[in-house]
């Protein structure tokens, strides 16, 4: 009877493993499609921006592209708050749900609006709804499905899982470089601009539809159910958890203006400053984010022997240092190699950001404010910081001081170092009470 009981016991373990194993990866396929579909404007970008900016130079078409795409990352403070209230008293279940349709409708609007040429004002100004919406999705999606996985992960294993978390966001981005490969593979210049750039935001459209019923399978966290605490509201964040809030803000400054210039914006500055063909700096960028998806997994369970503080404080560290040398050299480079090395090397150091910072900011808050703390803070220091780097970079290089920024990116790095420097360690300290 014995024996049965423990086999019963085991069958049970096992089968809430499966669960466990299979609800992450089902928001982690989500996370993928919503990166998918927000990354494909920054990577078509330099082929639609004349569609709907069709007056200046190739510079001033990119700048107002860019300011769209900031646009998008403004909106998100607006999603993080509203779906991380969301997910705090309704489920994170419920909000991943949420913000995979606002994606799936930002990306088919984008697919199907016409061109100045037909409508004129009207068409930047549909560009700019899309991006909102899509912005609002990513904003709650951050916060809900890094929530998500930090609770379902086990304890021993939570840096790992979100190094995996963040390699997914940088699979959809590397999806999406993908497509845009093969299109421009087959596709002339003439007819990438014409229709072309819209066949990835319809493939987004219709990812998204099949993410919507994929998560509404998943199970709810054991933390969530669990919870005993009192509801969410933005006051009681502010009031009980103003240091932790702030703490989000400041190790994420530097490193999501790091990700954004070494992931986004860098295939620009490889067209725009250092003179390499659209299809050259297409292929430079897309090497380097599949080295960088790689090894965030591995970083992240480094994390999981030497906490999270040691990584974070290397990636300020080398962040600081590097910067400046890095893109100053890549700006004089010819070398293909040379430039994809360069790129490379500074997403390994970005890693170093991006491999722990889902887990760090889940272990900072308890239950019932852990997905609205985790989201909103953060959005905030992504909008101001990350979702500005292509626009600051164009209007330093506009202005005639491209050099500018990158003194800026160095100094946002040291500026996070420093709050790295007076954190404590999440690993040891975390407030993820389940195993």
């Amino acid at each position: 009877m014995t024996a049965e009981v423990a086999e019963v016991r085991q069958d049970i373990a096992t089968a809430r493993e499966r669960n466990r194993l299979r609800s992450i990866l089902a928001g982690s396929a989500g996370n993928l499609v919503e990166s998918f579909d927000w990354f494909v404007y920054a990577a078509f970008g330099l082929y639609f921006s004349k569609v709907f900016f069709p007056g200046g130079d190739p510079t001033t078409q990119l700048l107002n592209t860019a300011a769209v795409f900031g646009v998008g990352f403004f909106a998100r403070p607006f999603g993080a708050w509203v779906m991380g209230l969301y997910g705090d008293r309704i489920g994170r279940k419920a909000a991943m749900v949420v913000s995979v349709s606002l994606m799936c409708a930002g990306s088919l609007i984008i697919a199907l609006c016409p061109g100045h040429d037909r409508i004129g004002v009207a068409a930047p100004a549909i560009l700019v709804f899309a991006r909102i919406l899509q912005g609002m999705s990513m904003g709650g999606e951050y916060g809900a499905s890094a929530t998500y996985l930090s609770e379902m992960a086990q304890r021993k294993t939570r840096g790992f899982w979100s190094g995996i978390f963040y390699s997914t966001l940088i699979a959809g981005q590397l999806l999406a470089m993908l497509v845009l490969l093969v299109l421009t593979a087959f596709l002339s210049a003439a007819e990438m601009q014409a229709w072309g750039w819209r066949v990835p935001f319809f493939m987004g459209g219709g990812l998204a539809l099949a993410v919507f019923w994929l998560r509404r399978g998943m199970d709810e966290t054991p933390s969530f159910e669990a919870r005993t605490g009192p509801k969410a509201t933005t006051l009681g964040l502010i009031r009980s958890h103003p240091r932790e809030a702030l703490t989000v803000i400041g190790l994420t400054a530097g490193g999501t203006l790091a990700y954004y210039t070494y992931t986004t914006y860098i295939q620009k500055f490889l067209v725009n400053t250092a003179g390499f063909a659209k299809d050259q700096a297409n292929l430079i960028t897309a090497g380097g984010l599949l080295v960088f998806m790689l090894v965030n997994p591995l970083i992240g369970a480094i994390s999981d022997r030497v906490g999270r503080r040691a990584i974070l404080l290397t990636f300020g560290v080398l962040g600081a240092a590097m910067t400046w040398p890095l893109l100053s050299t890549l700006a004089a480079t010819d070398s293909v190699w040379a430039a994809f090395g360069l790129t490379t090397l500074a997403l390994i150091v970005v890693a170093h950001y991006s491999s722990v910072n889902a887990v760090v900011k889940a272990e900072l808050f308890p239950t019932e404010v852990r997905a609205l703390g985790v989201a909103l803070p953060y959005s905030i220091a992504n909008a101001a910081f990350g979702g500005t780097a292509e626009y600051v970079a164009l209007a330093f290089k506009q202005a005639g001081h491209e050099s500018w920024f990158f003194t800026y990116v160095t100094v946002v790095i040291a500026a996070s170092l420093l709050v790295y420097l007076l954190m404590r360690d999440t690993r040891r300290h975390s407030r993820i009470a389940e195993d």
